[in-house]
């Protein structure tokens, strides 16, 4: 692989979490989330030189999180701070049938972001990383966030920075029609498209995943990651498919897992893992994270993976 100074560079909205404890009850957990801000912090934690491209609020919830980055050991020469603009917020309700999400994002500073945004530190940043990871929710804020996404890949491309891809599908950012053909674009646009099985369903109609992987490479996707949550996964590179066997844990939250199985895969494949080797650690990565609350909190460390694979 060509040698970069950064291994993972994710795009995106990072958020303030508050995450129901109780079922039913008014009690909440504050702490952080974004999907890929997660992505970012979990191949930190896995040993990854990261760094995270957004736009926060000149509030204290946006001081908060230039302190986690700073923690975590992620680069932030990439993250600008809009004065006028708030840090995005959102809630996790949990009940028998899951999770379910409550945003407060709207005119965030991460959703004004636009193409020309990009152009100096951020580009940089891009140019000299191993991968790209950007995601459908990063284009779902907002048609400007969503041309920056596009223009962060084609940026990629062109510096032989591998783009990642995550459609994390949010029908309350976006109606589905437009989802479709903006993850399509997108898709078309990546090296490594890592969807989930629920999302693939809703997007495509599909339901069987060796389908999903056919209709992934028929948009353009040379490899594919398809996440099945307990089930585990598939990767596919074409005419080469394994299955990822799920593991059976106590299921906490599983807010972030998907996100968690991706900073992890993308830390081994910087690592010179093979894309399947780095699905199992991935995979192991992930079931450590759904056995405690929040996104970022319970993401594992790479000993803590190693000790149960």
């Amino acid at each position: 692989m060509q040698d970069k100074a950064l291994d993972v560079v994710a795009l995106g909205e990072a958020m303030v979490e508050f995450n129901q404890t109780t079922a039913g009850q008014p009690q909440y957990l504050q702490g952080f989330g974004g999907d890929t801000s997660n992505v970012a912090i979990a191949a930190a934690r896995a040993g990854a030189r990261s760094a995270y491209l957004t736009r926060i609020g000149g509030d204290s919830f946006g001081q908060q999180l230039l302190q986690l980055w700073a923690q975590e050991g992620v680069v932030t020469r990439g993250v600008t701070t809009a004065s006028a603009s708030p840090t995005g917020i959102y809630f996790v309700h949990h009940s028998p049938q899951g999770h379910v999400f409550s945003y407060r994002r709207a005119d965030s500073a991460a959703s004004r972001m636009t193409p020309s945004w990009l152009a100096g530190t951020p580009a940089e940043l891009i140019r000299t990383a191993r991968f790209l990871h950007v995601s459908g929710i990063s284009m779902a804020i907002s048609p400007g966030a969503c041309d920056t996404v596009l223009e962060a890949m084609q940026l990629a491309r062109e510096a032989g920075t591998q783009v990642t891809f995550d459609a994390n599908l949010r029908l309350k950012l976006w109606p589905l029609a437009r989802a479709q053909a903006c993850i399509r674009q997108a898709i078309s646009l990546c090296d490594l498209f890592l969807p989930s099985l629920d999302d693939m369903v809703t997007l495509t109609g599909l339901d069987d995943p060796r389908a999903i992987l056919d209709w992934s490479h028929a948009q353009g996707a040379p490899a594919v990651v398809l996440k099945l949550g307990a089930d585990g996964a598939w990767i596919s590179s074409g005419q080469v498919r394994e299955p990822v066997a799920g593991r059976r844990v106590t299921l906490r939250d599983a807010t972030g897992a998907g996100d968690c199985f991706c900073g992890n895969l993308l830390a081994r494949l910087s690592k010179g893992d093979t894309l399947l080797q780095a699905a199992h650690y991935a995979n192991a990565a992930a079931s450590l994270a759904v056995q405690g609350y929040g996104a970022v909190q319970p993401l594992p460390r790479s000993n803590s993976v190693f000790a149960v694979l």
